[in-house]
């Protein structure tokens, strides 16, 4: 990706320059709350890359795009990924949608990232932190960063 065609939100183009100099190899990263803000404008769409019983179990939010870069307990990658998420972006654009990837702490969606960057799509960010954040000393998620820490929107089933 050398070059940007279409016009970004500031944002956005904050973070696609910022990797550009890092050499990502994918259009950027952005905070939880801007990837919220972004939805909210209806300037991107949301994919969430963890599994089904994440979404399950964990919980998710309203409204996102479920694509998993890795199914079941095992978390065996997704040998479909990309065609599905090109089938779930269609509607937003196909390879030129906006899109957010989100997971549990934001290094899955970086590897999601880089597969649908390397098969394409021109402006896939990840979202920092992810829906439950890092986990801290005493084996935890959510104290200190992730979408819920942040008390963004998120339902459970």
């Amino acid at each position: 990706m050398t070059t940007l065609e279409i016009s970004l939100p500031p944002a956005l183009e904050a973070a696609w320059q910022q990797a550009q100099l890092q050499g990502l190899g994918y259009a950027g990263g952005v905070s939880p709350q801007q990837a919220w803000q972004l939805v909210q404008q209806n300037l991107a769409v949301l994919v969430d890359v963890r599994s089904a019983e994440e979404l399950k179990f964990v919980g998710h939010v309203p409204g996102s795009v479920h694509v998993p870069w890795a199914t079941g307990t095992a978390l065996t990658r997704n040998p479909r990924f990309v065609r599905e998420l090109e089938s779930k972006l269609a509607a937003h654009g196909g390879k030129e949608a906006v899109a957010l990837l989100l997971c549990r702490s934001g290094k899955r969606s970086v590897l999601a990232a880089q597969a649908a960057a390397a098969a394409g799509f021109t402006q896939i960010f990840n979202v920092l932190e992810g829906f439950e954040g890092e986990i801290d000393a005493a084996q935890h998620r959510g104290g200190g960063d992730g979408w819920r820490f942040h008390h963004l929107p998120w339902v459970q089933d």
